[in-house]
């Protein structure tokens, strides 16, 4: 007998958990962002803002874990996130990208695709 991963009798093919899913990468790109611009916590308001967008893509998240699987909502919010931030370090911040980063990145996305196949054939 299959079991039901998905909460709260909520359909997880309505936009509503993915796009709380989306902002909480956002917020999570953005507060990352303000480390950077923190400058070790020295700088007030990029300091200020790393706190805020935490607290807001933490409960983006939490309101996306109601409906969606706990383990996929966390490896598409993380590797999302992580591709994200390498591409906003990237153009924003002038770091490097080299081949093994690139297929690293793809890799990341990758097991976010299989992982999302993964629970629709739990279903």
């Amino acid at each position: 007998m299959k079991r039901n991963y998905y909460t709260n009798n909520q359909n997880p093919n309505r936009p509503m958990p993915w796009l709380y899913l989306v902002l909480a990468i956002i917020f999570e790109v953005s507060g990352t962002t303000c480390m950077k611009l923190s400058e070790g916590f020295t700088r007030i308001v990029p300091t200020l803002f790393i706190f805020i967008f935490y607290a807001v893509s933490f409960t983006f998240v939490t309101l996306t874990v109601k409906v969606l699987p706990l383990g996929l909502t966390y490896a598409v919010w993380s590797a999302i996130g992580t591709a994200s931030i390498t591409i906003v370090g990237i153009f924003w911040f002038g770091e490097g990208i080299n081949i093994v980063k690139t297929i690293s990145l793809l890799f990341i996305i990758i097991g976010v695709v299989g992982l999302h196949f993964s629970q629709e054939h739990l279903q």
